[in-house]
């Protein structure tokens, strides 16, 4: 709408020479249009050149096209990419984007950054530490079978030749290690020792046994039985005598030629550069420019507030303060699971019990299923409490919430409400669907993955089901401010590590002075802000600017605010930068105060 009112606005200045007016605008409208064309072509070519390059993504998303084959993990292949990426920026930004409507223009604008992103991070050499005990990828592989689709014949033997593939994929993964040892780029020696269990346990089970066997459990009735025969002997073939050695070769390297040269301390300072690579890392995670020491003193201020409001719920069960009440819940087996399916179920219900309520907070609403199963045994030791894959745009599989069973008696069910809101709707499952099926959006924002956004809305949406009048149980209550609390945590240990020099025993002890998490995830977290500089700050920072413009809009709207309307125009964009999210809602804050009727989709950017 802004945008046809300046076209109006210069077809009135022409009209003072009405003849040249009449010959310029179709003119300069005609190459209005045929700059959007060009851009549009471009961003379709940049698109398939993405799935092409990255068959995991393309068949988690349905295009089965490139459905047999893993990525290229070499070096040779991650200079042709930065030379692609070189050439795709060039061209992008030789589109002059001047007289574009509002979308169009946002539209070359993120590529723009996307790309230049893309190149920084390889000028760094992060892609130089492949593996990890969070997801490198000797996890990926085995992880990605269950985003996979399996409904016929070809759909197996696609699978069975990926299977033949692994031991080139895992092959390219070593050489790519060797180059990071070479430049000093290395992990922590500990959590690589990590990795040595963790493709052990891998490669232990055979035939049938073996994670990579799991398509074989269920086949569909649309694989004939002689098929089917022939399937299960060829892929237990390629399971016992191709892949099973190939991560016995691996874990032999990383043991006995990668692990022992790990870095000694946790913080990524350490590394040639480190610095740099985490000041990166914080902009790409938060989408801003606020440095770690800002961040730090932003989560201690958090931590302070919260543990304030746990404290008043302590009080009221009857306990003199915040301190003994964790104690107390400590020992408390009214708040354990008492089994690994008693777990997933009450995810489920909780689930089952937002799923109603949706329509008073959204118009828009996930048209995908969201189901609730448990993680792989080979990762549940090192995998966080819970975790969201995404369905197919088109629903046709299901997004997943992953629920980590392990050593359930020594877990909480405190936390389990918030979470399952964070992970499923209205948090990841929600946001996600939606994104994915935003028909004025081009493919790469329909699947942008901005780190702050996605994990900030996911932490606000914990919220929205205390707007909604959920968490009537206090200890749920609690438990949602104790997920609150370890985002907070978060911004504290990952700058503490990686930017004030922390020792993991440090974030330990701080962890367990302001935490209530259990032992199991506690440890996990905390290895895992060591291996993902940056990606723990992105929960505080988003959900921060979600609600910083929410209370904004209220301010600024007064009656005419409505939470469905706000909500609606946050997720139909699809992901974003914080900066252009915020350009976003202020832009339609203006155009409501003005008494527009303007759409979530049509706001200019």
């Amino acid at each position: 709408m802004k945008v046809l009112s300046m076209l109006i606005c210069a077809g009135l200045l022409g009209s003072v020479s009405l003849a040249a007016g009449a010959q310029a605008a179709p003119a300069a409208s005609a190459d209005v249009a045929t700059r959007v064309k060009t851009l549009n072509a471009l961003l379709a070519e940049q698109w398939q050149h993405t799935l092409e390059n990255s068959p995991e993504f393309a068949s988690v998303l349905g295009d089965l096209r490139y459905n047999d084959r893993w990525s290229d993990a070499s070096l040779a292949h991650v200079q042709s990419e930065y030379k692609a990426t070189a050439d795709f920026l060039k061209r992008f930004e030789a589109i002059d984007t001047s007289g574009f409507p509002s979308e169009d223009k946002l539209n070359q604008q993120l590529m723009v950054r996307q790309l230049k992103d893309n190149l920084r991070g390889t000028d760094l050499k992060l892609y130089e530490m492949p593996l990890d005990q969070m997801s490198g990828a000797h996890l990926q592989l085995p992880g990605f079978i269950s985003s996979l689709p399996f409904n016929n014949t070809k759909q197996y033997e696609d699978y069975l030749q990926r299977l033949h593939d692994v031991s080139k994929v895992l092959e390219q993964t070593t050489a790519m290690a060797r180059q990071g040892l070479r430049d000093g780029l290395m992990p922590p020696k500990y959590l690589l020792e990590k990795v040595v269990v963790q493709i052990d346990n891998i490669a232990k089970p055979a035939g049938a046994d073996n994670a990579f066997a799991e398509p074989l459990k269920h086949f569909p009735d649309s694989v004939p039985e002689a098929d089917r025969q022939r399937l299960r002997e060829a892929i237990i073939a390629a399971i016992d005598h191709e892949v099973r050695p190939a991560y016995r070769k691996l874990g032999q390297f990383v043991a006995k030629d990668y692990a022992p040269h790990g870095r000694t301390q946790p913080g990524i300072w350490q590394l040639p550069n480190g610095d740099a690579i985490y000041r990166y890392d914080v902009e790409q995670m938060t989408t801003t420019t606020e440095s770690p020491a800002h961040i730090h003193a932003l989560g201690l201020a958090e931590v302070k507030r919260i543990e304030a409001e746990m404290a008043e719920i302590a009080k009221a069960q009857g306990y003199a303060d915040l301190a003994s009440f964790r104690a107390a819940l400590k020992n408390d087996p009214k708040v354990r699971p008492s089994s690994r399916e008693d777990l997933l179920n009450r995810y489920r219900g909780f689930i089952a019990q937002m799923q109603p309520e949706l329509p008073k907070l959204f118009g828009l609403l996930p048209k995908t299923k969201v189901e609730v199963v448990q993680d792989e045994a080979y990762r549940e030791k090192e995998a966080s409490a819970a975790e969201y894959h995404q369905g197919t745009p088109d629903g046709a599989r299901a997004g997943q919430v992953f629920i980590n069973t392990g050593d359930y008696a020594n877990r909480t069910t405190l936390t389990i409400e918030s979470t399952a809101y964070h992970e499923a709707i209205p948090g990841h499952h929600m946001q996600i669907s939606i994104a994915q099926t935003l028909p004025a959006l081009p493919p790469f924002r329909q699947q942008a993955g901005y780190t702050a956004y996605i994990e900030g809305w996911a932490l606000y949406a914990e919220r929205l089901g205390k707007d909604i009048g959920f968490y009537k149980d206090p200890l749920s209550d609690y438990g949602r401010l104790s997920d609150e609390l370890l985002r907070a945590d978060r911004l504290v240990l990952d700058t503490g590590v990686h930017y004030k020099h922390w020792t993991r025993q440090q974030m330990v002890d701080f962890f367990h002075t302001h935490s209530s998490q259990d032992e199991p995830d506690l440890q996990a977290e905390t290895d895992r802000y060591v291996s993902w500089p940056g990606q723990a700050l992105a929960y505080k920072m988003g959900q921060l600017k979600i609600l910083e413009l929410r209370e904004r809009a209220k301010k600024e709207l007064g009656d005419r605010f409505d939470i469905r309307t706000f909500h609606d125009e946050i997720l139909g964009g699809g992901a974003l930068p914080l900066d252009v999210l915020e350009t976003r809602v202020n832009q339609w804050i203006a155009a409501a105060k003005a008494g527009a009727a303007v759409s979530p989709m049509a706001v200019a950017h």
